[in-house]
């Protein structure tokens, strides 16, 4: 073999482990980002319950609420009033989460990914 084909050997095999540690590291990160994502959702929904009932608001809160986050987060998305209401029935229907794992990553073939 020559010395040039056994080095072109050696870098893709050197290169393919480094693209597969980026696949895995994004891999990681997209369910960190969903497994936080949906800890805030049930965070904000379960707040607006717990809010209502305090204080004896009606859905007018929620409402208010998405306006406020908009003012204060102009770009983000996501925080419309239907969506805010999905996260009060996400947090009226899972009382007990947060959930400590994403499904996803407690699937022994998602290391697969």
């Amino acid at each position: 073999m020559k010395p040039k084909k056994k080095q072109n050997i050696i870098f893709k095999d050197w290169a393919n482990n480094i693209i597969s540690e980026i696949k895995q590291a994004q891999t990681k990160t997209s369910l960190k980002i969903n497994k936080d994502m949906l800890n805030l959702y049930w965070f904000i929904g379960k707040s607006i319950i717990k809010t209502q009932k305090q204080q004896a608001w009606g859905s007018k809160i929620i409402d208010d609420l998405s306006n406020e986050i908009k003012r204060e987060f102009p770009g983000t998305t996501g925080f419309s009033v239907r969506n805010i209401k999905y996260m009060r029935t996400f947090a009226k229907a899972y009382p007990d989460f947060p959930i400590v794992q994403v499904p996803l990553a407690q699937n022994t073939w998602s290391s697969c990914l």
